[in-house]
């Protein structure tokens, strides 16, 4: 630069002839503005018409108006309609559902502020900032500036002395730093493991059968063969849950006896993690972890900076920093005395805020997140680190955020309950039955009982055994004994085995979609998650899907575009950004001969050569001074880290060339940053207390006073810093979306003074330090001058609109949930086909009750949409005898009317057969969900096709999602990726995080994690209808397979006097689910594929079979049942009345059953496979050649009441022709039904499937190339 004297400090308060001044806070004036999206369309121009603004307008963030009265009429002009946002807050208790609403909020200044939501800002965005558990949004902010912390109470903080452990522990008992995550000890497993397994009813169920089969007169089976079944499946999850369990002890014992060095006796010295205590100095070095949560004293950085990972905490692989307070970063902690007392909040499970003050030397300085270093973190790219202990062990925030997220349940297993109890009905009706026959059979037979066998007071069993004695109890005690035999004989019908199937199904079918390389993301080497093993079958039947704008639908990787500096917009001549390339920032053309450093650093951003040329005059107008501070204000009004590394240029060996990279929490502030780059300001040094910064090779330094970061509720962030000539200046960025306004003022005198004292007490208070800071804030961002604004891009993810488009025509509604403006979710909705050109959108936007039921009535009077409640008939009955009305011409489509509001005046006949989007703002919401108007809400939105959410926040996401969840049956999908979308995945039946740029929050929280929005399609369309296809058939064919067991027994009762004598070996009956007929279901379960993922691509309307229920529903559940009655019949008439005449012993017609039953089931099973491969075949005939070895082998032990049977029936013929009629007549049936129903009735899937079939064997090909055309591993 030419000049000497630095361009921030050439205006002072007395703005040049066209700086605008601006009012925030009068929301009526200054400036029309709203945010930019960037399409594909060039020549987009920026909306902020900063020319338009006269000279004295003034820009003011805190409520205070001021504008010169002779520029009233220009100021009137223009609005500033950005500003009436939603506003999260928190609420009364809501009548119905699991989320709470807030009422609007006023702040108490000369204007009032509609509520505001947390949207996504460009730093600390509610998006990384926001809570899992916490969100806290203050009601009220008053205007006073007198700050009272209230009365001290000793319960609201703690204490800690620093270097002094003893006095710190000794007066608060803090616990230690032993950790631990492990569930059970030694002692306490066997109950506490039992414990746990038993709050399943069914176990419940079986320990009661178990326990009555050990009663003598109820000793149907064996007593070991009846533990067995129950037993296995305790022993196998008590063997992994303690394997994990071990492993969790594993890891406690490896943190608890990792060694860190502690300040004791003035020496650093090893000393375990799990002895450390609060109030003790901690030194790690470089690469190590954090052992506890520690106030940063010192760093090996002379400016106390550390670089700290918190991939550990939070999952977010990018750097961020933490600076130790100047009054510390010089302390000599071996040397000399160390003493000091910090008071901090209670522990607390915040990560994102830390609240605290330190005392040294009878002086006071605040402390916040900034100063503290959590536990689990690791140290990179700084030395060491010397920090206080303040939380420890359990207490710190890492362990208090270990909690798991909530279980789900699929509906698919909320369905099988319901089977599973008409099956238990089923039981007690058999049970009854032979009870009661067993009491009219004694009855009739009272007097024969003396020469019965099994009723003689002994009988003898078999000529090798001695005699058996046997009590009888009487006729009430011999039916009640026959009722509880029966339980334990029939106990099957209700499958154990089926929970034990359906978790290793979905442990295979998990197990294809993490394997799937058609979801894999190789930009960011993400591959698909599943977080969660019980809810695969729900991805087949969702019907709404709610999504996240940015960071889920757009890539969140913004790109500097366009900027409005002095009333020009500079950037719109630009067709497209260069190819991400390195780029060297240099400063003018002396700069490299003068050996001045130069700036390498990779972007997207191409510069504008006007600006640049203008930046780069020598001459000091007005329009470069307002460049000058534009770009300013861009490197220095943010929290961006760079990082950098010396190199040298192979292109000019004799510069220094410096690679420098930004990294921050917000892609916002890095985009902003990297352009002040690439126009010559470059930040390249930040500290605690100052930032360097680098424009146009000359070094700038300012020394930062204050920093007052964005907030959901102020929508901007300021910096008050000072200039190497004294001069102080604060610094702004307003609005937080797309596109941001820029100011600047001096700040001097009293008004400095003020503000000082101002934020020293608030930034040091213990209580309401948010609201007390953002006080601060507004009495500082006032009287701004506007120096520019910018345009950021942030695209669209690769096939969005090709997966929007799919979705819905699989007949899933698609609503976008998104903290973004009205016109930039409209612009993304358009550009993602998600909004049509022939839709007829409504848009609501109210500002009261009433106004919001106005604009729900009136657009459901027009568009003839029913009311489920009848208040909208009484309101239009009422509304008819009004006359002032006001029309709107026939002529006029809603649609070219975005913000207007809806009226009725058209009536019925202007119903339209046009598909509906509604949009409606988070403002709105407040009302409606708080109101009592969501009944109407809800027959609105479900009337639509696309529902278009804009600024609201994250309870409302849940609340969006609640409501569909109370008012129907459909499933629910949500799909995000930042903090403020984690009560929405939690809220809805499935959850899906994207691993995109703001942390790993929303990924965390979810049940599956992918890197793309895209890969959503062959989630659902593929995935989903696999995954429900099969494991709906599988709890069908379960229920039948185990029932057609106990119906062929029953028969067998009612045949031998009503007794509970089973033909059927102990062991047999035991192996029948657990081995014999087990592998064939799983295999299928996981393998079975009854369509090809690319005819589920070609035809997404074969997803809809899913919303129709028609794999699993009631009707097939009974037609199942009457397939299973007959079954049952044949298997048991078939033997009989072939050997009705015959000699043959009990046992044999036992082991006849047991092969003709599993031969039956497992041909049931192949008559239904759509995909056989060779694991499907060695399991089918696998299956039945087991069961031959396994009756070989208990035929062949000689204590065993059927030794030898098996040898006996293989040398009749009249055995294997009986299984032949056996297994022909049981399935005929079941045959023609199937012949017929897909000849003149054929399903969706069925025809489809016929097609893939002919395609197949004519050797044709797709017409057209589908995504993941190739097969998926499995």
């Amino acid at each position: 630069m030419s000049s000497g004297e630095h361009l921030l400090s050439l205006s002072s308060d007395s703005p040049s002839p066209r700086s605008p001044h601006l009012d925030f806070s009068n929301l009526s004036s200054s400036l029309e503005y709203s945010s930019v999206v960037f399409e594909d369309n060039p020549q987009a121009n920026l909306l902020v018409k900063a020319r338009e603004l006269s000279g004295d307008a003034h820009l003011d963030l805190s409520g205070e108006h001021s504008a010169s009265p002779s520029k009233s009429q220009d100021l009137h002009s223009t609005r500033f309609r950005s500003w009436d946002f939603p506003m999260a807050l928190p609420p009364p208790e809501r009548k119905k559902g699991l989320v709470s609403w807030g009422s609007d909020s006023n702040l108490q200044h000369s204007c009032e502020y509609s509520p505001m939501s947390t949207s996504s800002p460009p730093r600390g965005s509610s998006r990384t900032n926001s809570v899992v558990d916490q969100v806290e949004i203050p009601r009220v902010f008053r205007k006073s500036m007198q700050f009272d912390d209230g009365p001290s109470r000793e319960g609201n903080y703690r204490s800690i002395h620093i270097n002094d452990p003893a006095m710190t522990n000794d007066k608060y008992r803090f616990r230690g730093n032993e950790i631990r995550t492990s569930k059970y000890t030694l002692i306490n497993f066997l109950p506490k493991n039992l414990f746990i397994q038993f709050h399943r009813v069914a176990y419940l169920y079986f320990l009661g059968i178990a326990a009555l089969n050990q009663l003598p007169p109820l000793a149907v089976f064996g007593r070991t063969a009846s533990l067995f079944p129950l037993l296995f499946v305790l022993l196998v999850t008590a063997i992994k849950d303690g394997y994990e369990d071990w492993r969790r002890h594993r890891s406690d014992l490896y943190e608890n006896n990792r060694k860190g060095l502690v300040l004791q006796s003035g020496k650093f010295l090893n000393k375990k993690w799990k002895d450390i205590r609060a109030g003790e100095v901690v030194k790690v070095c470089v690469d190590d972890s954090i052992p506890c949560d520690m106030v940063l004293l010192q760093t090996s950085d002379p400016s106390g900076i550390a670089y700290i990972q918190t991939m550990n905490l939070d999952g977010e692989s990018n750097l961020k920093t933490r600076y130790a307070r100047n009054e510390t970063i010089s302390m000599d902690f071996e040397e000399g005395e160390i003493s000091g007392v910090i008071r901090c909040e209670q522990p607390n499970r915040n990560i994102y805020e830390f609240m605290a003050n330190m005392e040294l030397d009878g002086q006071r300085c605040s402390l916040s997140q900034s100063n503290i270093i959590l536990r689990g973190c690791q140290l990179k790219n700084t030395e060491y680190a010397i920090g206080v202990a303040v939380y420890a062990g359990q207490e710190t925030k890492a362990m208090m955020n270990s909690a798991a997220s909530p279980s789900k349940r699929s509906r698919l297993e909320t369905y099988m309950n319901r089977e599973t109890i008409w099956l238990s009905i089923f039981l007690i009706i058999m049970c009854g039955v032979v009870a009661v026959g067993m009491a009219l059979w004694l009855r009739r037979h009272e007097s024969q009982l003396d020469r019965l066998p099994y009723y003689k007071k002994s009988y003898s069993v078999t000529g090798m055994r001695p005699a058996k004695l046997y009590k009888y109890y009487g006729i009430p005690m011999e039916t009640l004994f026959s009722f509880l035999s029966c339980v334990i004989v029939f106990q099957i019908m209700i499958p154990i085995s089926l929970y034990i199937t359906m978790e290793l199904v979905r442990l295979g079918q998990s197990f294809f979609m993490v394997n799937d390389k058609h979801m894999y993301y190789k930009p960011t080497d993400t591959w698909f998650q599943c977080r969660s093993l019980n809810i695969n079958e729900d991805l087949g039947q969702i019907r709404y899907v709610f999504s996240d704008k940015t960071g889920t639908l757009t890539e969140n990787k913004m790109e500097f575009k366009r900027a409005s500096v002095y009333g020009k917009n500079y950037g719109t001549f630009l067709a497209a950004s260069s190819t991400s390339q390195d780029k060297d920032i240099a400063g003018p053309s002396t700069a490299s001969s003068s050996g001045k450093k130069r700036w390498k650093l990779k972007s997207d951003i191409t510069v504008d050569s006007e600006l640049m040329d203008m930046l780069h005059k020598d001459i000091e107008q007005d329009d470069r001074i307002a460049a000058h501070k534009f770009f300013l204000a861009l490197a220095a009004c943010n929290t961006v880290i760079p990082v950098h590394a010396s190199s040298t240029c192979i292109e000019s060996v004799n510069d220094d060339v410096i690679a420098i990279d930004y990294q921050g929490e917000s892609p916002d502030e890095i985009a902003l940053v990297t352009a002040a780059s690439a126009y010559g300001y470059t930040l390249f040094e930040r500290t605690s207390g100052h930032i360097v910064i680098d424009v146009n090779g000359e070094k700038l330094r300012l020394d930062v006073l204050g920093m007052h970061e964005f907030d959901s509720v102020r929508k901007r962030m300021s910096v008050v810093i000072k200039l190497p000539n004294g001069e102080v200046k604060v610094l702004v960025k307003a609005e937080g979306l797309r596109t941001l306004v820029v100011a600047a003022k001096d700040l001097a005198g009293g008004e400095l003074d003020t503000w000082q004292r101002m934020y020293e007490a608030a930034s040091t208070s213990l209580t309401d330090r948010s609201s007390k800071l953002r006080q601060t804030a507004s009495f500082c961002e006032c009287s701004l001058n506007l120096l520019g604004a910018t345009g950021i891009e942030d695209k669209l993810q690769e096939g969005v609109p090709e997966t929007i488009e799919s979705l819905r025509e699989a007949g899933v509604k698609v609503w976008v949930l998104t903290g973004d403006k009205q016109d930039t979710a409209i612009s993304i909705g358009l550009s993602c086909k998600l909004l049509t050109s022939n839709m007829q959108r409504i848009v609501v936007n109210g500002n009261s009750e009433n106004e919001c039921l106005k604009l729900l009535s009136d657009a459901m009077v027009k568009y003839d949409v029913k009311s489920t409640n009848g208040r909208i008939e009484n309101l239009q009955l009422s509304e008819n005898a009004e006359t002032d009305n006001h029309e709107i011409p026939d002529e006029t489509k809603l649609n070219d009317l975005p913000y207007s509001k809806v009226r009725n005046d058209e009536g019925s006949q202007s119903t339209t057969k046009a598909p509906l989007a509604l949009i409606i703002d988070g403002n709105s919401l407040v009302y409606i969900l708080e109101k009592d108007l969501e009944s109407e809400l809800f027959d609105l939105a479900t009337a639509c096709r696309v529902v278009l959410c804009c600024r609201v926040a994250p309870l409302q996401k849940a609340g969006i999602v609640d409501l569909i969840k109370c008012r129907t049956e459909d499933l629910t999908l949500a799909i995000g990726d930042g903090a403020n979308d984690v009560s929405m995945i939690q809220m809805a039946d499935v959850g899906v995080g994207i691993c995109g740029q703001e942390g790993r929050q929303a990924v965390m929280a979810s049940d599956f994690a992918m890197g793309q929005f895209r890969f959503l399609k062959r989630l659902l369309l593929v995935h989903g209808h696999w995954n429900y296809q099969r494991l709906a058939y599988l709890v069908l064919y379960n229920f039948y397979r185990n029932a057609v067991f106990v119906l062929m027994l029953f028969w067998f009762m009612l045949f031998t006097a009503f007794s509970t004598t089973n033909a059927i070996t102990d062991w047999s009956s035991v192996f029948y689910s657990l081995i014999y007929t087990s592998v064939p279901t799983i295999i299928v379960g996981i393998l079975d594929k009854d369509l090809s993922h690319k005819t589920l691509f070609q035809v997404p309307k074969l997803y809809a079979a899913g919303h129709r229920n028609e794999s699993y529903n009631l009707q097939l559940f009974w037609i199942t049942m009457i397939d299973t009655l007959w079954q049952s019949l044949v298997l048991f008439f078939v033997p009989y009345f072939t050997f009705k005449v015959s000699t043959i012993d009990l046992y044999s017609i036992g082991s006849l059953w047991t092969i003709a039953v599993v031969i039956l089931v497992n041909l049931h099973l192949a008559m239904d496979i759509k995909r056989w491969v060779l694991l499907t075949h060695c399991s089918i005939w696998g299956s039945i050649l087991v069961t031959y070895i396994c009756l070989v082998i208990l035929d062949s032990i000689p204590v065993f009441p059927n030794f030898g049977t098996i040898y006996h029936l293989a040398t009749w013929p009249a055995y294997w022709l009986c299984i032949l009629l056996i297994i022909v007549l049981a399935l005929l049936p079941r045959f023609i039904f199937k012949a017929v129903g897909q000849t003149f009735r054929p399903s969706d899937i069925q025809i489809a499937r016929e097609a893939e079939i002919l395609r197949k064997r004519r050797g044709y090909v797709w017409s057209k190339p589908t995504e993941g055309s190739a097969d998926v591993r499995n």
